[in-house]
């Protein structure tokens, strides 16, 4: 993926694919590691920031995108390979290699309540399914009912932590969603 915009919407919303590097996604991750911070404790929401190399969410296995509006960066996501085998990924046609994680789903607080999560999970979708992963797999924290609620909605299943390996957060809420089915773009 290029640092250059990628597409517009009709309200004049634009997607970037940047570096997680890139001073356009310092935004994200100052408001992101504050959130974690105030909702998880100082010690974990750091972690929680700091505890994935920036390499992962380089192409050709990762990426960043940004929605800009008039020059503000107002939401973003990453993703990344997802390294461990899922089970369910496997039975979703996903498998080692196959699945995407996605990380760091964000909205500027002065934004929120717009359906710019929404747009971002779209967005991080369809990237994921240009860059060859057929399922998504994605953990929120107990402490983000309104995440947990968007993935539900959005057609995400609901995982048992302890059957999940690789898991850090054992009281983490972990979610899968096929994104291929028969080489065709899946239904939400």
């Amino acid at each position: 993926m290029a640092d250059a915009s990628s597409g517009g919407a009709s309200d004049g919303t634009t997607v970037r694919s940047v570096a997680i590097t890139d001073p356009l996604a310092t935004p994200m991750l100052t408001e992101l590691t504050a959130e974690y911070c105030r909702r998880y404790g100082e010690e974990n929401g750091r972690y929680e920031m700091n505890s994935i190399p920036d390499s992962d969410f380089a192409p050709p296995h990762g990426g960043v995108l940004l929605l800009e509006h008039d020059g503000e960066v107002i939401a973003g996501g990453a993703f990344r390979r997802w390294e461990h085998d899922l089970e369910q990924a496997a039975a979703t046609g996903g498998g080692l290699g196959g699945t995407v994680e996605f990380k760091r789903v964000w909205t500027a607080r002065a934004h929120r309540r717009r359906g710019l999560a929404r747009r971002v999970m779209s967005e991080l979708e369809a990237a994921a399914r240009r860059t060859g992963y057929r399922t998504a797999f994605l953990i929120t924290g107990p402490a983000q009912p309104e995440a947990i609620a968007l993935y539900t909605r959005l057609g995400y299943t609901r995982l048992d932590p302890a059957d999940v390996p690789g898991i850090v957060y054992p009281d983490c809420v972990p979610f899968i969603r096929r994104l291929v089915e028969g080489g065709v773009e899946a239904a939400p």
